[in-house]
């Protein structure tokens, strides 16, 4: 039987990876590369070349930035054996051999996996707000600050805003499917919140449930006394800018210590020593 005899009358939804779909709705490492760069430089004075992606999944970020440069390493670290084989199917096994030597995936708890420091640790897509607590948060902190070198700098997004913290459910489409963001439920005596990633594809078929989050969506200052707490010297924010053509998020972010009201505001927090 051909595969495509095999495929027949199956629903787009059940041919889909839902791994796939993530990276190509969810992930750009190719944008936040160069964010790194530019905060790294700017208080460095030269580039980042070590990175250790937290909660790394798929490991596409430490892929992207081996491929960058020559000389860049980097560690990947996540729990989730099922997903680090996938990446290294897929994300691993695009790089050359020689790129490949300098990629390194760890099964494991980031709270615990040690290495040579770095210059640059992050922590994307919020997966740090599945710690619930300041204590559990404040572990993490120390953690991430004990992997980097005396010139690292660790790398954090955050999100908020009023529409965080409803039931709400986003839509974005893309080449053969479309991305749902669903916020379930959200608390705000915990600061709570139950959410889900969808895929619906052209056949009217769906990936349900392809991705759950149950998490504390922490605020800048909460985050930025825990890390003050955990031993970091300074930290900044880079807030994203708005297009005056669309009203929406233009993917530049500058540094800034006030902003106005946003009911949907995402940003980067960046931690010294």
């Amino acid at each position: 039987m051909s595969r495509s005899q095999r495929r027949r009358g199956r629903t787009l939804a059940q041919q889909a990876d839902k791994y796939d779909c993530y990276q190509k709705s969810v992930q750009e490492p190719d944008a936040e590369i160069p964010v790194i760069q530019r905060v790294f430089r700017k208080h460095r004075g030269r580039a980042p070349r070590s990175l250790r992606e937290d909660f790394c999944g798929t490991a596409a970020m430490a892929c992207a930035w081996v491929r960058s440069h020559a000389h860049n390493t980097a560690v990947g670290i996540d729990l989730d054996e099922e997903c680090l084989q996938w990446g290294g199917r897929h994300n691993l096994s695009a790089l050359t051999p020689e790129q490949q030597s300098r990629v390194k995936l760890v099964q494991g708890n980031v709270l615990d996996v040690g290495h040579e420091p770095v210059d640059v640790t992050v922590a994307f897509n919020f997966s740090y707000f599945l710690f619930r607590t300041r204590p559990e948060m404040v572990r993490y902190m120390k953690a991430a600050r004990a992997t980097l070198g005396a010139e690292g700098m660790l790398f954090l997004d955050a999100y908020g805003g009023t529409e965080a913290q409803q039931p709400r459910t986003v839509r974005r489409p893309y080449r053969g499917f479309t991305y749902v963001w669903e916020q379930r439920s959200f608390d705000p005596i915990q600061n709570w919140g139950q959410n889900f990633i969808h895929y619906e594809f052209p056949d009217g078929s769906a990936l349900h449930s392809a991705f759950r989050y149950d998490w504390r969506i922490w605020s800048i200052p909460e985050l930025r006394e825990i890390l003050a707490d955990a031993g970091f010297s300074k930290t900044e924010v880079y807030w994203e800018g708005t297009s005056q053509r669309t009203g929406q998020g233009n993917d530049i972010y500058t540094r800034r210590e006030r902003a106005e009201a946003d009911p949907a505001w995402v940003s980067y927090l960046v931690a010294l020593p």
